[in-house]
């Protein structure tokens, strides 16, 4: 993977890195991802109002698990998308710690 870094202002803080994918995402896959966090982001902005009008506290949590649910597909199509293009080019260019850095990934997404 391609890597841009970025440095810290203080020495003793690890240098932060910026990472991009070396194949960029066809556009109908980053439309997808980008509509789906349009969509979340009314859900929370509906939550928030719920809020404001005082809503019924289950209702609130109802919305809350739609998100939840929402961000957690979001992030498993992301993974495939990681898994299929990035992992795969690391891997076939020799660079076999990438697995390393999926299965951590894939921790996270629990």
């Amino acid at each position: 993977m391609e890597e841009k870094k970025l440095t810290t202002a203080s020495p003793a803080e690890p240098e932060t890195c910026c990472r991009h994918k070396s194949t960029p995402r066809e556009e109908k896959d980053l439309r997808q991802l980008q509509n789906r966090l349009k969509r979340m982001m009314g859900q929370l902005g509906g939550i928030s109002k719920m809020l404001e009008d005082n809503r019924y506290c289950g209702d609130i949590l109802v919305q809350v698990a739609a998100v939840e649910s929402a961000l957690q597909s979001f992030g498993y199509l992301v993974l495939q998308n990681h898994l299929e293009t990035c992992v795969v080019e690391e891997v076939q260019k020799g660079n076999t710690k990438i697995m390393e850095e999926a299965v951590e990934l894939i921790k996270k997404l629990k």
